[in-house]
């Protein structure tokens, strides 16, 4: 606790407000590392932009505050190695306007940091603390750029790896979607074979075909029945019983009637005689 004795209450108070809104809302591409028992000396990684020679690389830094802060700027240092007009080659020293002339007791550490990460976007070689870098810069970018990406693949921390949660989402929706049409195909292919074993007749109920054939078996003895002859002129109902009674009266010999009237005429003739 000795450090923080060095900073009077009210500070350390607003630091530790400061600091606890940095954890859970850092700013994109800046994460911060505090010890509770000195808030004297802040670290904090900056992620090299894209599109810049510090791409796909991490930058360590520290802000220290001097026991005059916030009315002082705190001084800081980049303790990986960078190459970079504006950053001291021996000390990492960090050299800006906002921790020099443009300093106001009223910018928070969150300014401050976010200043020191758009300095890798846009370095000032006017105020150069690394001279090589501030000449290469305004004589052959292309040039100044290949030093920095060499320090950048020697130096600086590799990042890990990030999972978004969109990502993350649509993987997951991607292989909910596959999961149900595998069950979709799954069920289709039960509903398949249950709706084959529908189809089949079931022994309980005999087909037409079979129904007619027990019709076309039964002897010309049985019940009556209708049978309904659809034509040209409409519907015409048949009763099958009085068909067989008239094919029984047509197969009778038809000189019965016949012989009986020959008796019965030779019965009056003599009876005239």
């Amino acid at each position: 606790m000795a450090a923080n004795e060095n900073l009077p209450p009210n500070v350390i108070k607003q630091l530790a407000k400061e600091l606890k809104n940095l954890d859970e809302t850092p700013p994109e591409g800046i994460r911060v590392g505090v010890n509770d028992d000195d808030f004297s000396t802040i670290f904090a990684d900056i992620e090299g932009p894209a599109g810049t020679p510090y791409a796909n690389g991490v930058f360590r830094m520290k802000l220290i505050l001097g026991h005059d802060f916030p009315y002082s700027p705190p001084a800081g240092y980049f303790l990986t190695k960078i190459f970079h007009p504006n950053v001291a080659p021996k000390n990492g020293e960090i050299c800006v306007n906002t921790l020099k002339k443009d300093w106001n007791p009223g910018l928070g550490l969150r300014h401050v940091l976010i200043v020191v990460r758009c300095l890798l976007i846009e370095p000032f070689p006017g105020s150069a603390l690394n001279e090589q870098a501030g000449k290469m810069l305004l004589d052959d970018y292309e040039e100044y750029a290949r030093h920095a990406r060499i320090y950048t693949d020697c130096h600086a921390i590799k990042p890990k790896p990030k999972f978004k949660n969109g990502a993350i989402s649509e993987s997951a929706a991607a292989l909910n979607v596959d999961q149900t049409n595998t069950s979709a195909l799954s069920t289709e292919q039960k509903n398949g074979a249950t709706g084959a074993a529908v189809s089949l007749p079931s022994p309980l109920a005999p087909t037409t075909n079979t129904a007619a054939k027990v019709s076309q078996d039964q002897p010309t003895n049985a019940a009556p029945s209708t049978v309904t002859d659809t034509g040209v002129h409409g519907s015409t109902t048949l009763s099958v019983a009085p068909m067989m009674k008239n094919k029984e009266n047509v197969g009778l010999p038809k000189g019965g009637n016949a012989d009986k009237k020959k008796i019965d005429a030779r019965k009056k003739s003599l009876k005239r005689l």
